[in-house]
């Protein structure tokens, strides 16, 4: 089974995000991280209690939605932190002890610590969580690194985002000022990254050439500009993606389905005069199974994942990419 076969059997969104945010590829690989990953389910037996689990919240999520669908939430780091803590505080097996932690010292704010737990096995453990979805702007022969990779708006940058979690957030747990609060440790700190990156045009000659620190799975998408993408679109039925919607794929009902020809012919409309990257789905129907092997006629599934940038963006992204 695979980890797409392990999210996409659920209805439900918020369910399939929080499904998505357990067990989606790492963008880091184990090996070459700088710290240990996160494991959220570590035996075949987690998982398939983890999944058990899921398939009841599925069925009734709404003590989830009351977690997650509040106004406050509008950020995707946010939303992504509420279905981890909800997942902690509800799930079949590790305990959260706190989350969300600040660390002070003479009236200065020095981090916050997400997440502290311990698990089946007695481990006491920090997580340090992160989504993120950066786009490769990488150009020649020589190996890629993580400087490749930025944010869409171009605020963030892969290599920067790292160093600030191995030379920072994971070692404020081990501080003495972090003791002083009253949370016995040793704590083990993990990394817990998940999100997606991006390559032009879906480049996949970067396999041998990609940043070491990088997982070979890690989930992937392509990125256009708005005269390509205009240009190679062809008869594709596309969707533009809201930020809370950028984690797990979407399935369309045969209804949703529909109403792609007139959000295509929209965005055409919308890249026409664009601002800012933007992240689209490309959808097309097929045939599909829920979780309990019913079969679901008539759905539309994501075929692929982007962002469409603005015609000058790449040049600014070089730039920003140093």
């Amino acid at each position: 089974m695979t980890a797409a076969d392990e999210i996409t059997p659920f209805h439900d969104p918020a369910v399939r995000d929080l499904a998505w945010l357990l067990f989606s590829p790492d963008l880091l690989s184990a090996s070459r991280a700088g710290a240990p990953l996160a494991r959220p389910a570590v035996t075949q037996i987690e998982r398939e209690t983890t999944l058990a689990w899921l398939a009841a919240l599925d069925l009734d999520p709404a003590a989830l939605h009351t977690r997650v669908h509040i106004p406050s939430l509008t950020r995707l780091g946010f939303y992504a932190e509420a279905l981890l803590e909800y997942f902690l505080k509800h799930g079949p097996h590790a305990r959260l002890i706190a989350a969300n932690i600040p660390l002070r010292t003479a009236g200065r704010t020095l981090g916050e610590v997400d997440f502290l737990l311990e698990n089946l096995r007695g481990d006491r453990l920090h997580w340090e969580l992160a989504v993120k979805f950066y786009l490769h702007i990488g150009e020649g022969d020589g190996a890629a690194t993580l400087a490749h990779y930025v944010g869409p708006n171009l605020q963030d940058r892969f290599d920067l985002k790292h160093a600030r979690l191995l030379n920072h957030q994971l070692g404020l747990s081990a501080r003495d000022e972090f003791a002083s609060l009253g949370f016995e440790g040793p704590w083990r700190a993990e990394l817990f990254v998940k999100g997606r990156l991006f390559y032009r045009d879906g480049d996949r000659s970067l396999g041998s050439n990609l940043p070491l620190e990088l997982a070979g799975d890690h989930l992937r998408g392509w990125w256009k500009t708005a005269s390509e993408w205009r240009d190679s679109k062809g008869d594709g039925l596309f969707a533009s993606l809201p930020r809370l919607g950028w984690m797990a794929e979407r399935t369309l009902s045969a209804e949703e389905g529909e109403a792609l020809l007139e959000q295509t012919a929209v965005l055409s409309e919308r890249v026409a005069a664009l601002p800012s990257p933007i992240m689209v789905a490309r959808y097309e129907r097929c045939e599909g199974s829920d979780y309990s092997g019913r079969a679901t006629r008539d759905i539309w599934r994501e075929h692929s994942r982007g962002f469409i940038v603005p015609d000058e963006w790449p040049e600014r992204a070089a730039d920003f990419a140093g």
